[in-house]
């Protein structure tokens, strides 16, 4: 690395440490030619996830969007902030785990309909109306009657 104020080649670590979450790495490095002392940061570089829609249009994966379409789908119900924080993070770690830099949209509302199926049915049906797009209230009603029977 090579040291930010006279250019020298060759700076020494003198301190390592891993960042609380564990994903960053911070290192002290020493100029052995002029003296000074610097910090520098390594993190693995993340590729973007793509979402690929159902109409074959691709976009970045949005944690920002999923949270928002889920808490529309959990508004007054029993399911807190930190539930909703963990089924994105939930989620995001699917598709980024999986090797893959794309995941299907339908994946992903399969993914958060499982989750909110377990945690309040109320926002399972609010989230499977808008996800599987009910034509109709025979549709509605078979879904109901999956969750009840």
């Amino acid at each position: 690395m090579k040291c930010l104020f006279c250019q020298y080649t060759n700076t020494e670590v003198i301190e390592t440490r891993v960042s609380e979450n564990g994903t960053t790495i911070r290192r002290r490095r020493s100029c052995p030619d002029c003296g000074k002392r610097f910090t520098t940061y390594e993190r693995v570089e993340e590729l973007p996830i793509l979402v690929i829609k159902k109409d074959k249009r691709r976009e970045r994966f949005d944690r920002k969007k999923l949270r928002e379409g889920i808490v529309k789908a959990v508004g007054k119900t029993t399911i807190t902030a930190d539930q909703v924080e963990n089924i994105v993070n939930t989620i995001e770690q699917e598709a980024t785990h999986r090797g893959k830099t794309e995941i299907q949209s339908q994946r992903i509302g399969e993914l958060v309909a499982s989750q909110l199926k377990e945690l309040d049915k109320l926002a399972y049906i609010r989230f499977a109306s808008v996800f599987k797009r009910f034509v109709d209230v025979e549709e509605f009603e078979k879904e109901l009657k999956k969750l009840t029977g």
